[in-house]
């Protein structure tokens, strides 16, 4: 079975999309088959990977809840890991999720037939705490939260910690919480160091290293349908995901 990796915040502009993509690629360098799952109805990481969600005639939201196979959704992405792409119907699936019996389950059960073709799976969740984030839960091995270096990037992280706690409890035993990954970090400001040693000690959570370097390639590289590995391969924050992807495999 592949590892099941959901990345979510419900605070939005803490680089989880940037996380998703960046750790996918840097996982697919290393060799392992990886599948990227857009669970955010912004579409994106879609987006960021150089696919115009507009120009789509199926994602996501038609396997979740149109009877169609991930299979026949699946795009490929040069060089990189595979793509469940989202486009903005996706905005009205919490609704329509919560008519299905089992509607925490859907997105476990849409990926099960695709196990055997990958080793990593990721999960970008909505920023929100609804359906599509419980999903993106039931289906994981494991939680990646990542958090801006700011102290108000800290508000909602209890919240989502508490979902995580729902999800356990009611459908996904085995998830763990792999760890707080710290974004947007700039090593100058006494601020920011501060939070970083901090966040250890607020939420009893490892903190998952390197820190992922505030830079503006980030910013860059979705505009040419690439991550920073590609566009910017030897800057900090390319080498920053790249020791994290290490770190995991």
């Amino acid at each position: 079975m592949p590892r099941t990796l959901a990345v979510a915040n419900q605070k939005g502009g803490v680089a989880k999309t940037t996380t998703v993509a960046t750790l996918g690629a840097a996982l697919t360098e290393l060799g392992r088959r990886v599948l990227l799952v857009d669970l955010d109805p912004q579409a994106c990481l879609t987006f960021s990977l150089g696919i115009d969600p507009e120009d789509l005639d199926k994602s996501i939201h038609h396997v979740l809840l149109g009877g169609v196979k991930a299979r026949d959704v699946l795009v490929s992405v040069d060089d990189g890991p595979d793509l469940l792409p989202a486009t903005i119907e996706l905005a009205t699936a919490d609704l329509e999720l919560a008519r299905e019996a089992g509607p925490e389950q859907v997105l476990r059960t849409t990926l099960r037939p695709l196990a055997s073709a990958y080793d990593w799976i990721i999960v970008d969740c909505p920023p929100t705490l609804g359906l599509l984030t419980v999903n993106g839960l039931s289906a994981a091995s494991d939680v990646l939260i990542p958090l801006q270096c700011e102290t108000l990037a800290h508000r909602g992280v209890g919240q989502l910690l508490d979902t995580v706690h729902d999800v356990q409890r009611l459908t996904n035993p085995g998830l763990e919480v792999l760890g707080v990954l710290p974004t947007l970090y700039d090593g100058r400001t006494t601020h920011a160091r501060t939070v970083l040693e901090t966040i250890a000690d607020t939420y009893s959570l490892t903190v998952l290293a390197p820190a992922i370097p505030k830079s503006i390639r980030f910013a860059e590289a979705p505009a040419v349908g690439h991550t920073i590995l590609t566009t910017a391969p030897s800057t900090p924050g390319a080498t920053a995901y790249r020791e994290l992807a290490t770190s995991l495999v």
